[in-house]
């Protein structure tokens, strides 16, 4: 990344989209056009949530354990590639949805994603998570921003369930925007991703593939976050050169390293190495995970959310020479599969899927999720961190020695963009090939 964006961001969109399956629309307005206008709930958003500490805190531990569920099931199918997802933002948007589900359905979702408690008390803990991740008043714009936006999109003229609307009002400010799905269904998916390319600076131009909204789209979900750093120790960039970097099926590469000598949070735990590297203003960080060589696969297989967090509990300011390789890398990925497998295949099932709490009693249409896409930009390089991810959900029918260490990310290592007063992880990946994230 020689280079930051327009708004040099780290930028994240997640969506999720709701058809019918079968039943009657009543009174829907057809007419040509999908102008959205807003259906918006009487109750405000709640800007002091009662929410504890010690929620926020279980809330976080469990979000860490869907994100490593998730990163675990990406490995299995892409087990030499390089990874990076934003399990808050698939949290946040799956939460939207699980505020309409019932039964079975909403019982596999909150499993699956590892919620915590109950509907109204997991939706004011993320209010309280949303809230908290706000920076501070007195930020440095220019060089640390992290913004996270809401919004649902509906069938104009549809019978959604009043509570339903109330508990996105409340809790995620998300107000209903219509669209008209069923008359113009490709111009309100132009709309949509219009609105995430605005919300991420058009890093993500196309959230929602074509064929992803059709006639018996009811409901669309969408979470936007949009972060902006830079290293509270930026690398002198005369000190990067080429280095050897071994990849995990052993081949060598050389690829542009960068070098910094600085004290960092660091700690080494049974031969695993962790650095924490701030961004200005000490309100986020990338903590990276190189564990011993030959191990990672092994260590990365076992690593939870306790252990994750207690590595970066042991960290202590430490002086030491930092290696670690300039990379920059995307990927696309379908998540049906993949959250089936993880234990919510009901949402999935139009016979099964029980969304009922999104609609007035007596709707006879039945809501399934049919498509979950997850897009995703890192890129990393002297000055800080730029990324962008995105996902669709379509549903319708121990103490180290102070001697100075040496931290050389030259092998595969994880890494993790996370909040450092909430512990939440915004972003986790791997590079195991940095010659291929070049």
């Amino acid at each position: 990344m020689h280079n930051w964006t327009r708004r040099e961001v780290l930028a994240l969109a997640s969506a999720l989209s709701l058809p019918a399956v079968a039943g009657c629309l009543g009174g829907l307005r057809t007419a040509p056009g999908a102008t959205p206008g807003l259906l918006v709930s009487n109750l405000p958003r709640e800007t002091n949530p009662d929410v504890s500490a010690g929620a926020l805190r279980e809330q976080v531990r469990a979000n860490t354990d869907f994100a490593l569920d998730l990163h675990r099931a990406r490995v299995a199918a892409e087990p030499a590639d390089n990874l990076f997802i934003s399990p808050l933002s698939i949290s946040l948007a799956m939460a939207m949805v699980w505020a309409g589900a019932k039964g079975e359905t909403e019982a596999q979702i909150a499993e699956t994603l590892h919620y915590a408690g109950e509907q109204a008390d997991l939706h004011a803990t993320f209010n309280a998570l949303d809230l908290a991740l706000e920076p501070s008043a007195d930020a440095e714009k220019d060089a640390f921003r992290l913004d996270l936006v809401n919004a649902i999109w509906g069938q104009e003229s549809y019978p959604f369930d009043d509570a339903f609307l109330d508990t996105l009002a409340v809790n995620y400010g998300a107000g209903l925007r219509t669209l008209d799905f069923v008359a113009d269904p490709e111009t309100s998916r132009e709309t949509i991703n219009d609105w995430v390319a605005d919300q991420t600076e058009d890093r993500i131009e196309d959230l929602m593939p074509e064929g992803s909204i059709t006639e018996l789209t009811r409901l669309v979900a969408t979470n936007a976050v949009y972060f902006k750093a830079t290293w509270e120790h930026t690398f002198p960039k005369d000190a990067t050169a080429d280095t050897t970097f071994t990849a995990l099926d052993g081949a060598e590469t050389t690829v542009p390293m960068m070098r910094h000598e600085e004290s960092f949070p660091y700690a080494e735990v049974d031969g695993t190495q962790i650095l924490e590297l701030p961004y200005v203003g000490d309100e986020a960080s990338m903590v990276v995970v190189l564990p011993p060589e030959g191990e990672f696969t092994d260590f990365e297989a076992a690593l939870d959310a306790d252990r994750f967090h207690g590595l970066v509990d042991a960290l202590e300011p430490r002086e030491g020479t930092v290696r670690l390789p300039k990379f920059t890398f995307g990927s696309k990925v379908g998540l049906n599969k993949t959250l089936k497998e993880l234990g919510m295949p009901d949402a999935f099932d139009h016979d099964l899927a029980d969304f009922s709490g999104m609609v007035e009693p007596g709707t006879e249409e039945r809501l399934a999720i049919t498509d979950v896409v997850h897009q995703s930009f890192v890129a990393v390089d002297e000055s800080g961190t730029e990324a962008t991810a995105a996902t669709g959900v379509v549903v319708g029918d121990e103490s180290a020695p102070m001697d100075p260490f040496t931290f050389a990310a030259n092998r595969p290592f994880l890494f993790a963009i996370r909040h450092r007063e909430t512990g939440s992880v915004v972003f986790l990946g791997r590079v195991v090939d940095a010659a291929a994230a070049q």
